[in-house]
């Protein structure tokens, strides 16, 4: 999506209701399934190790990071639940909040953090502008900063996956997540083409770790396809540890149903718990879990030995 389309887009988009995108989105993307089936959910090129590559630490097969973005009030409601979910079945995550589209608890924030879980900034406002021009994002990086040092945050992730990777270099982080590997139903549609971390730099030696997402989002296969089992998420999961990449997922509370009726948007989180107790059934011992934050200093000091 080019950046007149994209400014366009973002500013018909209030006015747009909210179930009216959803079928929009839907019918698009029913579409263009029918086209990318050589690259979605797999895109075999993206399977290449990086050049030096010698493996995981401990000899694991490949390694696992779960991230959250909670886009909404509604969404941050649900993280603790969700948390007890990964913490009964022994996994941990980050949960990546909106500072400026509604208020982020700051109990919450520090519940997250001594549960030995992580917390990022997940752009500013949401609002597909972060990028509307250089100048836009300096001022808005400004206030990024401020969130990330009052967090004590150490990554970042844009809304939509919108980026510039260049221009993040003004934000204070040690890694960013605004990527994939390869998901064509994105706005920015174009992926990294690598299911492994690299080094961003600039011609300043400033330098941050970029962890693309590379298993598809939950709300593109369970809300916009309507997928009715994991059987997407299985996939991946085995061509990754197969390739001895990095699986990283991104997941929404915001449309996770835990209880009651299930909205238009939502998802049954069951979905979830599945896929966490199919990662531990199926790779018990073989996989290296670990934060983001513990993912980007790991891939940093490796590229240094390299």
């Amino acid at each position: 999506m080019n950046n007149i389309k994209k400014n366009l887009y973002y500013a018909l988009k209030p006015f747009i209701p909210r179930w009216l995108q959803i079928v929009v989105r839907r019918r698009l993307v029913a579409s263009q399934r029918l086209t990318c089936t050589d690259i979605w959910p797999i895109d075999e090129k993206a399977g290449k190790p990086p050049d030096g590559w010698s493996g995981w630490p401990d000899n694991k097969r490949f390694a696992l990071v779960l991230t959250h973005d909670v886009e909404t009030a509604a969404g941050q409601d649900k993280c603790r639940e969700l948390m007890e979910i990964e913490i009964d079945a022994g996994f941990r995550s980050s949960f990546n909040f909106v500072p400026e589209r509604y208020e982020v608890s700051s109990a919450l924030r520090r519940y997250i953090v001594s549960s030995g879980f992580e917390v990022g900034v997940h752009d500013l406002n949401h609002d597909g502008k972060l990028y509307r021009s250089e100048k836009v994002f300096t001022e808005r990086a400004a206030r990024i900063n401020h969130y990330l040092k009052e967090w004590n945050s150490k990554g970042f992730r844009s809304g939509s996956m919108d980026r510039n990777l260049e221009w993040l270099h003004e934000l204070d982080i040690e890694y960013d997540s605004s990527t994939f590997d390869t998901d064509p139903f994105e706005p920015w549609f174009e992926g990294v083409g690598t299911i492994f971390p690299f080094i961003v730099m600039n011609d300043r030696c400033g330098r941050y770790v970029e962890l693309p997402y590379t298993i598809p989002q939950d709300f593109t296969v369970f809300v916009l396809m309507g997928e009715k089992n994991i059987d997407i998420w299985k996939k991946k999961l085995d061509w990754i540890a197969e390739n001895g990449g990095m699986a990283l997922l991104t997941t929404h509370p915001d449309y996770m149903n835990l209880n009651g009726k299930q909205g238009l948007e939502e998802y049954p989180v069951e979905y979830y718990r599945e896929f966490l107790d199919y990662i531990d059934s199926e790779y018990n011992g073989r996989y290296w879990h670990v934060l983001p934050s513990e993912m980007s200093r790991f891939w940093s000091d490796t590229l240094c030995r390299v």
